[in-house]
C-alpha cells in the first residue's frame, strides 16, 4: 500500500485546505514532518487514519474533537486520502459529524457524517461507494488491514511506540489478539467448556435417572410385599455405605421373579371365579324367565276377563255401524235437496239487492229492461270517438308544439350554415400553412434516422466500455491477488530452501551411528552431533516449487487477460468517441426524439391533407345543405298548418259529447254504471226462477229415495248418518276386540301347558347367590390385574434402570475425555504453565516477532541486546506464555525491558515494532507496504544512537518504500533534507509547508 496525496480542511488545527503530496518524497525515500510542539504534526497521521477508518486513536474512549475549533459555523470539514494498492488507485473523502447553522428557523443543526470512495479509471475518478457501511466493506477488501494492524505496521502513532515492549502479559495478549484475530480460539475454549458442562450434566442426569428408577422399583417391591431381600435404606446401611447399583439390580431381579409367580397364581384364581360366576348367572336367568312367564299368564287371564265384559258395548257399536251404512245410501238425495233450498234463498236475496241498486237511479222504463239496456248501449257508442280524441288532446298539442319548434330549428339551421360558410376561407388558409410546415419536417426523416443510428452506435460502445472497465477492474484485482500469491509462494520456497540448508548438519547428524565414521570428517566419535529440529525434505521443496509455478502461471494468464481487456477497452472507447454512458444516452434520446418528430410530421402531413380536402368539400356541402334547409323549412310550415286544423275539429266534437259532464269519460262511466245495474236486476230475476224449479225437482227425488229405504222419514235417516271417520272408528273397535280376544286366548293356552306354580316365584336367594359369585370374581380380577401390573411395572423399571446404567459408562468415558481436553485448552489441570489455547497460538506468533526484531536489534545495539520470548510461570499463579525479556551479552543475564535506559528502550521498541510490522504484514496476505510513518520522540537519543536509528530508517526505504518521521530534533532536520513543516499562524490555525 502506498499513500499518494492527503487533503485536510477544517480538521484538527487546520482550518483552510492543506494539501500533502507524498509522491513528491518518493525519490528521497524518507522525509521529516517537523514543527513546534503543538503545531499539529501528529494531526497529519490522525487525518490519514480518520480518512481510511473513520476514527483517530488518540480519541478512543473520549470526546471525538475532530472538527477544527478555528472553523467558522459555515466552514466545511473534510479529509481526502488518495492511495494505491495492487487492486488499483483509490480516493476516500470523509467528513465528521458537526453542528452548522440551520437553513430555516435559525439556530444550529447537526451535519451528518459523510464518506465516499472513488476509483481511478481511464475515464477519470468513478464513484464506487457512498454509504459508510459500503465504504467500510470495500476498504476492508482493498486494504486487507484492520485499524489496529494499520496502526501497528504503517502508522506507528505517538505514545504507542513502546507500548508493546513494556506491556504486561495480559495487555500484550489483548494487543496481539486484535492484530492476529485470535478471538476464535477463545470461542473454541468456550465451546469446549460448554461441551464439558453439557457432558457433566448429561452424566449426572443419567445417574440420577438410574437411582430414581431403582428407588422407585425398590419402593414398589416393599409396598407389594415382595421384599424378602430388598429393604429400604437404614441407618446401618448409611454407616457401612450404600450397596452397589449392580447388587440392587440383582435383588430387584429376584423380586421380579416372585412378582411373575404371584401374577400367574392370581390369573388362575381369576379363571376359577369367573366359571362359578357364570353358573350363578345362568341359574338367575332361568329363575327370572319363569317369574316373567308366571306374570304373563296372570296378565292374560285378566285381559281375557276384561274383553268378555266389553261384549255388550261391542254389539251396540255393531248395530250403530249397520244403520249408518244403510243411511249412507240416501245421503246424496238429502244433501241435494238441502243445497237447492239454500240456493233459492240466496237467489231471492240477490234479487232484492240488485233492485235496490237500480231503484236508486230513479229511472222510469217503458217496457222491459233488456230493451232499455240495448238503447242506452247504442247511444254511448257514438261518444267513444269523442273520448279517444279527448285522450289524444295532449299528444296533439305536443305535436303542434313540435311543429312550431321544427319551423324554428329549420330557420336556425339555415342561419348557422351561412355563418360557417363565411368562416371557412380563413380556416383553409391556416391549415394550408400548417401543412407546409409539417412537409418541411417530414423531408428530414432520412437525416434524423442517420443521426439516431450514429448515436445508438456510440451508446452501445459506451455501455460496452463501462462493462469492460468493470471486468478489467475485477481482472486487475485477481491479478493483484495472483501476484501476492506468487510472491508468497516464492517467499515460502526461499524459506524452505534456507531451512533445508540450515538443517543439513542436523540431517547428517541424524544418520550417524556409533562406531561408524562421519561422512564429513571420518571420525568414529561423535561427541556433539547437531540436532535436526526443523527438518525440510526434498518433497517439501518440490511441492513448494510446484505451488510457485502454478501461481506464476496464474499470474501470467491474468496479465495476458488484463492486456487484452485494455486493448479491447481502447477500441470500444474510440467507437464511443469519448462519451460516457450518460452522455451517450442523452445524445441518443435527443436523436431518437428528432427522428420521432420527423416521422410524426410525415404521419400528420397525410392527416392535414385530408383535413384540407375536407374543408374544401365542406364549402360545396354547405351550398347543398342550404337548398335542402329551405325545402325542410317549407315542409315544417305545411305540417304545422295541418296539425292546427286537426286540433280545432277535435275540440268541437269533444264539447258536444261531454254534455253536462266535465269530461266525455265521466259521461260514459255514468251511463255504463246505469246499464250494469239494469242488467243485474234482469239477471237476478231469471236466476231466482231457475233455482225455484231446481228445488222442486230435488225434493221429489229425496222423497222417492226415503220411500225405498228402511227409514220412516227424512229425520230418521239423518239421525242414522255417521261420518266416514266415525264409521272407520266403529269398524276398527269391533275388529280390535275380536283380534285381542283371540290373541290373549292363544297366549294363555301355551302358558297353562307349562304348569307354572300359582304362588309368586321369589328371586332373592338366586340373586344373592349370583351377586356373591360376581363379587368373588371381581376381587379375583382386581387381584390378577394388580399382580400383573406390579410385575410389568417392576420389569419396566428394572429394564430401564439396567439400560440407563449401561449407557452411563459411555457417558463417563466421554466426559473424562472432554474434561481433560477442556482443562488443557483453558490452562487448567495438568497444564502447569496455565497457557490457554489462544495464548499458545499467540506465543508462537510472538516467537516470530522476536526473531524478526532481533535481526535489527543486533545491529542497532552493536550485538549487545537480544530479545527472548519467555514462557516462565507468572507470579501469583497468573497465566504465562507471552513474556519478553532482554538478553544482555555483556552480563550473560536476562533482564526485564523496564530496566533499559530511555535510548535503549527506544531502539528496542523500534526493532520490536518493525518486527511486529513484518509478521503482521505476512499474516495479512503478504501485502506490500510502500509507505511507513513513525511518530515518536527521537529527542531522548544521543548522537551515536541517533545515527544508529537513522541507519535503520535508511534501510527501511529500500525497495521503493517511503518513510515519514515526525520529530522536532534539529539533528534529524539536518540529516533529512525532504521535509514537511507544520507551522502555527499567529491567529491560531496551522498550515503545512513542503520543502
Amino acid at each position: 500500500m502506498r499513500l499518494h496525496r492527503l487533503e485536510v480542511e477544517g480538521f484538527g488545527p487546520f482550518r483552510s485546505r492543506q494539501v500533502v503530496d507524498f509522491d513528491a518524497f518518493a525519490d528521497d525515500g524518507i522525509f521529516l514532518i517537523a514543527g513546534r510542539t503543538g503545531a499539529g504534526k501528529s494531526s497529519i497521521l490522525d487525518a490519514v487514519c480518520f480518512g481510511l477508518y473513520g476514527g483517530v486513536p488518540r480519541y478512543d474512549g473520549g470526546e471525538k474533537r475532530l472538527r477544527s475549533d478555528h472553523c467558522e459555523p459555515d466552514d466545511p470539514s473534510e479529509v481526502v486520502v488518495e492511495f494505491s494498492t495492487p487492486a488499483g488507485r483509490f480516493r476516500v473523502t470523509r467528513s465528521p459529524e458537526y453542528l452548522r447553522p440551520a437553513k430555516r428557523g435559525g439556530g444550529m443543526t447537526k451535519q451528518a457524517s459523510a464518506v465516499a470512495l472513488d476509483e481511478w479509471t481511464d475515464a477519470g475518478w468513478v464513484g464506487r461507494a457512498a454509504r459508510a457501511v459500503d465504504v467500510a466493506g470495500e476498504l476492508d477488501e482493498i486494504l486487507q488491514l484492520s485499524r489496529e494492524q494499520f496502526l501497528q505496521v504503517i502508522l506507528l502513532a505517538q505514545n504507542r511506540f513502546s507500548e508493546f515492549l513494556l506491556a504486561g502479559s495480559r495487555d500484550r495478549q489483548a494487543l496481539l489478539r486484535r492484530l492476529f484475530g485470535t478471538q476464535r480460539f477463545e470461542d473454541v475454549q468456550a465451546r469446549f467448556d460448554e461441551r464439558r458442562r453439557e457432558a457433566e450434566q448429561t452424566l449426572g442426569a443419567r445417574l440420577a435417572t438410574v437411582n430414581a428408577r431403582i428407588d422407585e422399583a425398590e419402593q414398589l417391591v416393599i409396598t407389594s410385599g415382595l421384599s424378602d431381600d430388598v429393604t429400604a435404606p437404614t441407618e446401618d446401611a448409611a454407616v457401612s455405605g450404600p450397596p452397589s447399583i449392580e447388587g440392587r439390580l440383582e435383588a430387584l431381579r429376584r423380586a421380579r421373579a416372585r412378582a411373575d409367580y404371584r401374577a400367574e397364581r392370581r390369573a388362575s384364581e381369576q379363571v376359577e371365579a369367573e366359571k362359578r360366576a357364570a353358573d350363578a348367572d345362568a341359574a338367575l336367568a332361568t329363575a327370572r324367565e319363569e317369574k316373567h312367564a308366571q306374570g304373563e299368564r296372570d296378565r292374560a287371564r285378566t285381559a281375557l276377563e276384561r274383553l268378555d265384559a266389553d261384549a255388550p258395548s261391542i254389539d251396540e257399536a255393531r248395530a250403530e255401524l249397520s244403520a249408518a251404512r244403510a243411511a249412507e245410501a240416501v245421503r246424496s238425495t238429502i244433501t241435494a235437496a238441502a243445497r237447492a233450498q239454500a240456493a233459492v234463498t240466496v237467489a231471492a236475496e240477490d234479487e232484492q239487492r240488485s233492485r235496490a241498486v237500480w231503484d236508486a237511479f230513479e229511472v222510469t222504463v217503458d217496457g222491459d229492461l233488456d230493451g232499455w239496456v240495448a238503447a242506452r248501449t247504442r247511444e254511448s257508442g257514438s261518444w267513444e270517438r269523442a273520448r279517444e280524441l279527448e285522450g289524444q288532446a295532449p299528444a296533439l298539442e305536443a305535436e303542434l308544439q313540435s311543429a312550431d319548434e321544427a319551423v324554428a330549428a329549420a330557420t336556425a339551421h339555415l342561419e348557422a350554415g351561412e355563418a360557417e360558410r363565411a368562416a371557412l376561407p380563413a380556416a383553409i388558409a391556416a391549415l394550408t400553412a400548417e401543412r407546409d410546415e409539417k412537409r418541411r419536417l417530414a423531408d428530414r426523416v432520412g437525416d434524423a434516422r442517420a443521426a439516431q443510428e450514429e448515436a445508438g452506435a456510440r451508446r452501445t460502445a459506451a455501455r460496452e466500455a463501462e462493462r469492460l472497465q468493470k471486468t478489467q477492474a475485477s481482472t486487475e484485482l485477481e491479478l493483484a491477488d495472483a501476484t501476492a500469491v506468487h510472491a508468497a509462494a516464492q517467499t515460502n520456497l526461499a524459506q524452505l530452501r534456507q531451512r533445508r540448508i540450515d538443517g543439513m548438519s542436523g540431517e547428517l547428524a541424524s544418520s550417524l551411528r556409533p562406531e561408524h565414521p562421519c561422512p564429513v570428517c571420518g571420525s568414529l566419535e561423535h561427541p556433539a552431533p547437531a540436532t535436526h529440529a526443523d527438518p525440510v525434505s526434498p518433497d517439501d521443496i518440490a511441492e513448494a516449487e510446484k505451488a510457485r509455478d502454478v501461481a506464476a502461471q496464474r499470474e501470467r494468464e491474468l496479465s495476458a487477460a488484463s492486456s487484452s481487456l485494455r486493448a479491447e477497452l481502447a477500441a470500444v472507447s474510440a467507437r464511443a468517441d469519448g462519451r460516457s454512458v450518460d452522455q451517450a444516452e442523452t445524445e441518443y434520446e435527443a436523436a431518437a426524439a428528432a427522428h420521432a418528430l420527423s416521422l410524426a410530421a410525415a404521419d400528420e402531413l397525410t392527416v392535414l391533407d385530408v383535413q384540407l380536402s375536407g374543408l374544401v368539400a365542406r364549402v360545396d356541402q354547405l351550398e347543398a345543405e342550404k337548398t335542402e334547409g329551405m325545402a325542410a323549412l317549407a315542409r315544417a310550415r305545411e305540417q304545422h298548418a295541418l296539425l292546427q286544423q286537426r286540433s280545432t275539429e277535435a275540440h268541437t266534437l269533444i264539447a258536444e259529447a261531454r254534455g253536462s259532464f266535465d269530461t266525455v269519460a265521466e259521461r260514459l262511466d255514468d251511463m255504463a254504471t246505469r246499464i250494469s245495474a239494469a242488467r243485474a236486476v234482469a239477471q237476478a230475476m231469471a236466476e231466482r226462477l231457475r233455482r225455484t224449479q231446481a228445488l222442486a225437482e230435488a225434493e221429489a227425488e229425496r222423497d222417492e229415495a226415503i220411500a225405498d229405504s228402511p227409514f220412516d222419514d227424512v229425520t230418521a235417516a239423518e239421525h242414522a248418518l255417521r261420518s266416514a271417520a266415525t264409521q272407520e272408528a266403529l269398524d276398527a273397535r269391533i275388529a280390535e276386540h275380536a283380534v285381542q280376544r283371540e290373541k290373549e286366548r292363544a297366549i294363555l293356552f301355551d302358558l297353562e301347558l307349562r304348569t307354572l306354580p300359582e304362588e309368586p316365584i321369589d328371586l332373592t336367594p338366586v340373586e344373592e347367590a349370583s351377586k356373591a359369585a360376581r363379587a368373588i370374581w371381581t376381587d379375583a380380577v382386581d387381584a390378577a390385574a394388580r399382580a400383573a401390573g406390579t410385575a410389568e411395572r417392576l420389569g419396566g423399571l428394572i429394564d430401564s434402570a439396567t439400560a440407563e446404567h449401561a449407557r452411563t459408562a459411555t457417558d463417563a468415558a466421554e466426559f473424562e475425555v472432554l474434561q481433560n481436553l477442556a482443562d488443557t485448552i483453558a490452562g487448567r489441570g495438568a497444564n502447569t504453565r496455565k497457557m490457554t489455547l489462544e495464548t499458545f497460538v499467540l506465543a508462537a506468533e510472538l516467537e516470530e516477532i522476536v526473531e524478526a526484531a532481533n535481526r535489527r536489534l543486533h545491529d542497532m545495539s552493536t550485538g549487545r541486546y537480544q530479545l527472548q520470548h519467555s514462557d516462565a510461570l507468572a507470579a501469583r499463579g497468573a497465566a504465562s506464555g507471552l513474556g519478553i525479556v532482554v538478553s544482555d551479552a555483556f552480563t550473560g543475564q536476562t533482564r526485564p525491558p523496564q530496566s533499559l535506559s530511555g535510548g535503549e528502550t527506544f531502539l528496542t521498541s523500534l526493532a520490536l515494532a518493525l518486527g511486529l510490522a513484518e509478521v503482521v504484514t505476512a499474516r495479512a496476505g503478504g501485502i506490500r507496504l510502500d509507505t511507513l510513518f513513525i511518530d515518536e520522540g527521537f529527542g531522548s537519543l544521543d548522537g551515536d544512537t541517533l545515527d544508529v536509528a537513522m541507519r535503520t530508517l535508511d534501510e527501511l526505504r529500500q525497495g521503493g518504500r517511503t518513510v515519514g518521521v515526525i520529530s522536532h530534533v534539529e539533528a534529524m532536520q539536518e540529516q533529512i533534507p525532504a521535509q514537511l513543516t507544520v507551522r502555527a499562524l499567529p491567529n491560531g490555525p496551522s498550515i503545512i509547508e513542503a520543502r
